[in-house]
């Protein structure tokens, strides 16, 4: 088994439900065990178009999906919710995005592992470090830094932990 770590967001339509319903699908599906889900966290866009604050997570799972089977995977679960790839970094009913799958590196454009800005971004990494304080990632091109410190960098991204609870059931 490989252990993988998901984000999460959406900020279009139920945000929420499409959140939980990624969830479900993940934790259903047969090759994936869910080992944690953060709570759910409300940030401000990062990027793109003026757009609403959005809502995120992340997932840790184990899985015997190889990379490119799981991002298929979260790519099911983007349609699923209706997902439209029109602007980039835009609004969206729901993002699934693979941050990191046990350190492996991949300068696929297609399949970039680790995710290449997850270590710029206070949704991703606050609500990892809620599961995994300890985590380590890997930026392209450097060593493996702690989630904690690259989080303590980003102090004047906006985010606020909204939900603790099992959110997601």
């Amino acid at each position: 088994m490989t252990r993988a770590v998901l984000g999460l967001g959406a900020n279009l339509g139920d945000a929420r439900a499409a959140l939980r319903a990624a969830v479900a699908g993940l934790a259903g599906h047969p090759g994936i065990d869910l080992v944690g889900v953060s709570g759910l966290w409300r940030t401000a866009p990062v990027g793109g178009p003026e757009q609403a604050e959005y809502l995120n997570a992340v997932v840790v799972l184990d899985t015997s999906l190889r990379p490119a089977e799981l991002l298929a995977v979260a790519h099911g679960l983007e349609s699923a919710a209706g997902r439209v790839r029109d602007v980039r970094w835009g609004p969206r009913t729901l993002d699934v995005d693979l941050i990191d799958v046990s350190g492996a590196r991949s300068s696929d454009p297609a399949l970039a592992l680790p995710h290449p800005r997850a270590g710029q971004r206070a949704f991703v990494l606050a609500p990892w470090a809620q599961l995994e304080p300890h985590a380590t990632l890997a930026p392209p091109g450097q060593p493996p830094v702690s989630i904690a410190a690259l989080l303590a960098d980003l102090a004047a991204q906006s985010i606020e932990l909204v939900d603790e609870g099992d959110w997601w059931r």
